[in-house]
């Protein structure tokens, strides 16, 4: 028995994946990214209440005011889970697959907002929350 299969089978040495840490390192730079972008989103839904134009009226008709608080407050948060989630931390990857669901659902009811934004925002939120818990255990390691 080789040195690789007796450590793979004790447990002792974890041995890493190395796509698997490029893809996590590559999620969490997408969410702190992600994060920034949303926050921006925020600052302008803030500062300018007749930059962003509503098509049809849907249930989820919050005052442009509103919208910039909530994207201003998830995107901070996206953004500091991000950052955790590449320092390694294990809670940051829980924090992480729930953000980027919140995430999603906000962007869906921003749909009638910015529908393209939206779209590329929640199929990003669910290539992270794959991500993160196909292969999140291995950047801790």
């Amino acid at each position: 028995m080789s040195h690789d299969q007796d450590t793979r089978s004790t447990g002792s040495t974890a041995q890493t994946n190395g796509f698997a840490v490029g893809l996590t390192l590559f999620v969490a730079v997408t969410m702190m990214i992600l994060g920034v972008f949303q926050a921006i989103q925020g600052v302008v839904a803030l500062f300018n209440d007749t930059f962003y134009v509503v098509g049809e009226k849907w249930v989820f008709s919050f005052d442009i005011t509103t919208w910039g608080w909530i994207h201003l407050v998830m995107g901070i948060v996206v953004a500091v889970a991000g950052f955790f989630v590449l320092q390694g931390a294990v809670w940051a990857r829980a924090v992480g697959v729930a953000v980027a669901a919140l995430s999603a659902v906000l962007n869906f009811a921003w749909l009638p907002y910015y529908p393209v934004w939206s779209l590329l925002i929640i199929a990003l939120d669910v290539f992270v929350i794959w991500a993160l818990i196909a292969h999140g255990r291995e950047i801790a390691a």
